[in-house]
């Protein structure tokens, strides 16, 4: 595990797009695992001023998003997929066909990943209450891509009318991932981020899992260093 502080969230942000930035450039095809939320939102700017001023190119890319909302149409605008194409995609040059979201057939999802060889480089959250993509709790570390019921204090923080289900892709299909970016800002994830990185790995915890990963960046700002 390598642990990189950064003053703040603007530096945090910078940091996470410069390595996406360095693994697009080495690897044109690379197969990319996406998250939504706040955390990402500056990465997210700065790959795209890189598109546009520095020409990193994601023609060859291939993305899969870990998690959408059971139940909305992809214009919803709850939708992760209208996220990510009005946060990023909308504005890079990726392809549609390239550009994928997790739906009800759970499988094929799985099967589309392993196609397209594996993903090489996973961006990852971590919730207040341990979740990484919607792994909730309790959350088996041998658990992939499927339909969960989303925890009460994870649809609050959501801060909308969201539905209560969602569609994640698994705790063993992330740890897989060759190379894994975990994004953590803020105060308020100085608990819950002692104790994934420091604290027993436990289903209790799922982002905890990240500790048995091989190849594990953490990119934090010092205020989520608190403890």
């Amino acid at each position: 595990m390598q642990v990189l502080v950064k003053p703040d969230y603007q530096a945090l942000s910078e940091e996470a797009a410069a390595i996406v930035d360095k693994s697009v450039r080495a690897k044109p095809a690379l197969t990319l695992g996406l998250p939504t939320g706040q955390t990402p939102l500056g990465m997210y700017e700065q790959l795209i001023a890189k598109h546009r001023t520095e020409g990193l190119d994601f023609a060859a890319v291939k993305t899969f998003n870990l998690d959408e909302y059971a139940g909305v149409s992809r214009d919803d605008p709850r939708s992760f997929r209208t996220y990510m194409r009005s946060r990023l995609f909308d504005h890079i040059n990726a392809k549609p066909m390239n550009t994928h979201i997790p739906d009800n057939d759970f499988q094929r999802y799985e099967d589309l990943i392993r196609e397209s060889g594996g993903i090489d480089l996973l961006i990852v959250g971590i919730g207040l209450n341990g979740h990484i993509a919607f792994n909730e709790p309790g959350s088996s570390f041998d658990s992939r891509t499927r339909l969960v019921t989303l925890a009460p204090e994870t649809i609050q923080a959501a801060g909308q009318n969201i539905p209560h289900t969602a569609i994640t892709m698994g705790i063993a299909t992330i740890l897989e991932a060759r190379k894994i970016l975990l994004l953590a800002s803020g105060a308020r994830k100085a608990e819950i981020l002692r104790r994934a990185l420091r604290g027993p790995v436990s289903e209790a915890a799922p982002a905890s899992a990240l500790q048995r990963h091989r190849d594990l960046i953490v990119i934090v700002d010092e205020a989520a260093t608190g403890l």
